[in-house]
């Protein structure tokens, strides 16, 4: 069955998306589309040359509205992510006292989420969740525990909502980076982190900081955000997925390592190992951002039966 839809563009910016219709498509389960053809080098899944608004990927320079809001987004969070304050958010929500609920509940509640660090996407997250986790299930179907992890993977911006605490935006979504060493210049807004209240601190302004080299990023404190935070649930709930699976949930958002290769020294050889399937994972997450709907009730059966195999009925959060 192929099926062709439209993509609209900004008048001022019309780009010429070779993606839109393709008689080599077909539509999964949940109607996402991915083409027969493998793309050499990519699996199956075709990356689209420009997200919702017609522009490239994570371009934080294209001149828009939704680009101004990103960039303030990001200057708070460079003001405010210390390492104190991530040790403080560590320790608070390592409690998991906000409720008891299911994974597919949680799922739910992402429809009352936007993530406002996204250049790319201005969709409730349940429609990326699903995106992902479907481009993912195409490409690799024996890999269900992928499929899993990107289903879950974002469920952290919970945080978001007034029964997790209603942080901040900066506190939750956005790509992450190391506290207590210097900060690299290939994270994105870099000149804001002159306003960070660790930048006075000696301790923190060369490449190791506080850390050796290849202590492993187990040990490295990540700025605090939804990452962290559904790390932390699925762990301490006894989740089944593999190593693999927790370092996508907790470094996916880390672009400063895994897309320019920053902090690189921190690793040790199992961080190494799992990298290769979160470079896997993120061209996934990434491109598969889109207008195209996926049918929730047709997938969630097959997403219910990973849920009952890798994880308990209830879980604290």
């Amino acid at each position: 069955m192929t099926v062709c839809f439209e993509q609209s563009t900004p008048d001022s910016q019309v780009v010429e998306n070779k993606n839109l219709c393709n008689t080599d498509e077909l539509v999964l389960d949940g109607g996402f589309m991915v083409p027969v053809a493998p793309v050499p080098g990519g699996g199956g899944f075709d990356a689209p040359e420009i997200n919702a608004f017609g522009h490239t990927f994570r371009d934080y320079d294209v001149e828009s509205i939704r680009n101004k809001q990103v960039e303030e987004f990001y200057r708070m969070n460079h003001i405010n992510q210390t390492y104190d304050f991530v040790k403080k958010m560590r320790e608070e929500y390592k409690k998991l006292d906000k409720l008891e609920m299911s994974i597919w509940e949680c799922c739910e509640l992402l429809n009352e989420v936007v993530d406002d660090s996204d250049p790319d996407l201005d969709e409730p997250q349940i429609e990326h969740l699903l995106q992902t986790a479907e481009a993912i299930r195409k490409d690799h179907p024996d890999e269900d525990w992928l499929h899993l992890t990107a289903l879950i993977h974002d469920l952290g911006k919970v945080l978001l909502l007034p029964r997790f605490g209603e942080l901040p935006q900066w506190a939750v979504v956005g790509d992450t980076h190391p506290l207590g060493c210097a900060f690299d210049e290939s994270i994105v807004h870099h000149k804001y982190f002159k306003e960070n209240p660790d930048i006075n601190n000696p301790a923190y302004q060369t490449k190791n900081g506080i850390y050796e080299e290849g202590c492993g990023l187990e040990n490295v404190m990540i700025s605090w955000g939804h990452d962290d935070y559904m790390y932390l649930v699925a762990k301490e709930n006894g989740t089944t997925l593999p190593q693999a699976g927790l370092f996508i949930i907790r470094y996916h958002s880390f672009y400063p390592l895994h897309r320019s290769g920053a902090y690189k020294h921190l690793m040790n050889k199992e961080d190494v190992e799992n990298m290769k399937w979160l470079q896997i994972f993120n061209k996934y997450d990434l491109y598969s951002k889109s207008k195209v709907r996926v049918d929730v009730e047709k997938v969630k059966p097959y997403y219910l039966s990973l849920i009952k195999k890798y994880f308990p009925e209830k879980l604290r959060w």
